[in-house]
């Protein structure tokens, strides 16, 4: 849940503007993140909803979370490098206040020392037969684990990290060459063209196979390794930092920044083409439909990008070798600004094309609809929301309210009977979102309490009084579905304005964030990053924090993520839950709950598919928290076939249809006769939302709410 930070607020804070304003411009990288540091620290402290003492044992808290982010398998530091690291465990309080880099440079600089003779490790094992057939164990679950004691414990594990994903490589493999004969043999039983081709390989051949395909994706992963900025390690280094204040709360460089808004936003300035990385090249992905790449008419997808020229009169850069996100910040530039790329054609023909850069919309983070037709024959609205997207600096930018309300209206010209609101994983976004969202559905009132440090509480009302849908609403929720999802699913139900149906509880992230510019309190015109800071928490107008506990759906339907560890809970550093007084509000309450959770569970009593989600859901936690697997390739085949005899038994959940028909808005479907991407993409939805036990539940009960 993000906030714009009012700068007056951020004037009351004159301790801090006046300690920060005194650096200098940095001379170097260094320097800036010494800078950083301080400032991040002095933020921290001065405006933090809940500031931590930066003393000791903070400290250790960072020390252990720094290290569950640098080497979380344990697999690239010795024994040696952690007690020499051990030695700091108290003192990155100290570093943080003095701006001190001795520790991250010490680490980082080993990491790349270990990568550097990993890489030569792992080049030595690839360039000889590896063994499958002895009997070693490769343990799973890094919290059993120790680092290696020295070189030959850490080639000894990298030589069965590379065992294991030979093997996994070589069950690919061989499911690749068994779906390929169930095709086969479909074919053949009903007389069809046969044009599939089926090669069936041996066990050596498929070991030889599977070694190359490794060792490509090793060499590889090493590659990008040693070309990542050191920057990036530094990133991660503060948030150990920030983290440990609360999971939310995070240092953001220029460049992670600028990716946030984009995803924010849901928009872009380039040319509507998707970059892919494979094996040192880059090549461009799926092109977006009636975006400048798409109407160059010659790009296509599988080209490989040789060159890119991000002004004319600039030379070009050389983009072999690099990563991706490197690239794509070349390719992207100012609206109306010329880029040209140097592509090398599947045909081997070189060709330079120019483009003049656009704004593309990044569709998937914005609201769609669709129209449900009932095995009742009556018609339903079902919206899903990905995210509360809002474009803070551009007034006619897209928001997710102004989304819902055009689908609004849409469903309401086809006389839908009621609206199935989705925010499954939905994380969140803009907070005032929330409140203009709920003015689509009901009259004027509050919907959510706001607190800060200072123990002041706020209460945002709706003030509109011309609901555009008064009828039936059902919100569907998950595991994921997080901070504005539920604030809007609270609210509708403190108020019985619909039924939340869903998992047992959201995620349970109950507080506020906003981002604060870094060099907005320095002497410098350096880019500095921001820190994303939670200020606030927010609360139900019934008094309660979503924080930690989320929302309980008034209908529990358990799935997929029930039985993992997901959610606010499962945090360290999770902010706490409490209770603040509630506001005055009037209930609706349109219907009765108790009727409708009955009719619900005597459905999911019989519901056989229903009660194979949960043992699929609960199989699979159970395999996740297997700490170790046999790497004698005998042993390992047998868990394989008796992990396939079970996935078998699940097979049906794949052929499920919930007897539910979809027919677009008017529209969508003349666009679909135009854009090919958005009818291929409109088309798998709905084939994921025929598969959608839990959407054919939802119009069961929107279809019983009177």
């Amino acid at each position: 849940m993000f906030k714009k930070f009012s700068l007056n607020t951020l004037l009351l804070f004159i301790p801090l503007t006046s300690l920060v304003f005194c650096f200098n411009t940095p001379k170097n990288d260094d320097e800036k993140m010494s800078t950083i540091m301080i400032s991040v620290k002095n933020t921290l402290s001065y405006l933090h909803y809940s500031p931590k003492p930066i003393n000791d044992a903070y400290s250790q808290e960072v020390y252990k979370h720094y290290f569950e982010m640098v080497d979380a398998s344990k697999r690239y530091f010795l024994q040696s490098d952690m007690a020499e690291f051990a030695q700091h465990k108290t003192k990155l309080d100290d570093y943080l206040n003095q701006g001190d880099l001795k520790f991250y440079k010490l680490t980082i600089d080993r990491l790349y020392q270990r990568v550097d003779e990993i890489d030569k490790i792992t080049q030595d094992i690839l360039s000889k037969p590896v063994n499958l057939n002895e009997d070693e164990t490769l343990i799973l679950e890094p919290k059993v684990k120790t680092s290696p004691a020295n070189q030959t414990e850490l080639a000894s594990e990298w030589r069965k990290y590379i065992k294991y994903n030979i093997l996994q490589e070589m069950e690919s493999l061989t499911a690749k060459e068994e779906m390929q004969k169930e095709k086969k043999d479909s074919v053949q039983k009903f007389n069809l063209k046969d044009t599939i081709k089926l090669e069936i390989l041996t066990p050596d051949e498929k070991r030889v196979k599977a070694t190359q395909e490794v060792k490509d994706l090793v060499t590889d992963t090493f590659r990008r390794f040693k070309k990542r900025n050191k920057m990036d390690w530094f990133t991660v280094y503060m948030n150990s930092y920030t983290e440990v204040f609360d999971p939310h709360t995070n240092y953001y460089s220029p460049k992670n920044k600028e990716d946030f808004d984009t995803q924010f936003k849901g928009k872009v300035i380039g040319i509507g083409a998707i970059i892919q990385e494979k094996r040192g090249f880059l090549f461009l992905g799926p092109l977006t439909i009636g975006a400048p790449a798409w109407k160059s008419k010659q790009l296509t997808e599988g080209d490989k990008i040789l060159k890119v020229r991000s002004k004319p009169g600039e030379d070009a850069v050389n983009v072999v070798g690099m990563l991706s996100d490197e690239a794509v910040r070349l390719i992207r530039g100012e609206k109306g600004t010329k880029v040209t790329l140097t592509v090398e054609k599947k045909d081997k023909t070189i060709r330079e094309v120019t483009m003049i850069r656009e704004e593309v919309a990044i569709e998937d983070t914005f609201a769609r609809s669709i129209i449900v037709n009932s095995t009742d024959g009556k018609k339903y609205g079902f919206i899903s929301l990905p995210s509360f997207n809002a474009d803070f600096e551009d007034a006619k930018g897209r928001n997710a309210s102004d989304d819902i309300k055009n689908e609004l209206i849409k469903l309401k010209a086809q006389n839908v009977q009621g609206i199935v609101l989705d925010l499954r994983n939905n994380g969140g976004g803009s907070l005032t979102e929330v409140g203009d969202i709920m003015g689509l559905f009901m009259n004027e009132g509050p919907y959510v309490q706001v607190k800060d440090g200072n123990g002041k509480i706020q209460t945002l009302r709706n003030k509109s009084n011309t609901p555009l849908w008064t009828g039936p609403l059902v919100i569907m929720q998950n595991e994921l579905s997080a901070s504005a999802s539920e604030i809007l699913a609270g609210a509708i139900q403190d108020y019985g304005r619909g039924v939340v149906i869903g998992s047992p509880q959201s995620f349970g992230k109950g507080t506020v964030q906003t981002f604060v510019d870094l060099n907005r309190f320095l002497n410098s015109t350096d880019d500095f990053g921001s820190l994303k800071l939670t200020i606030q928490k927010f609360y139900r107008i019934s008094g309660e924090s979503t924080q930690r506990k989320g929302i309980e759906s008034d209908i529990k339907m358990k799935d997929f993520y029930t039985y993992s560890e997901i959610g606010e809970r499962y945090d360290d550093y999770a902010l706490a839950w409490d209770k603040i007084p509630s506001v005055q509000y009037q209930p609706v309450n349109y219907f009765s709950i108790l009727a409708l959770q009955k009719g619900v569970e005597a459905r999911l009593a019989n519901n056989k598919t229903y009660q194979l989600v949960q043992e699929s859901a609960q199989w699979k936690e159970n395999l996740d928290k297997e700490e170790t697997i046999s790497l004698n390739r005998e042993k390992f085949n047998e868990v394989m076939q008796k992990r396939k005899a079970q996935i078998k038994k699940f097979k049906g959940l794949e052929k499920f249809n919930n007897g539910l028909k979809f027919s677009l808005n008017p529209d969508e479907a003349l666009r679909e006769k135009k854009d090919e991407a958005f009818t291929k993409k409109t088309q798998l939805w709905t084939k994921n939302l025929q598969r959608d036990l839990y959407l054919q539940e939802a119009i069961h009960v929107i279809s019983e709410m009177k």
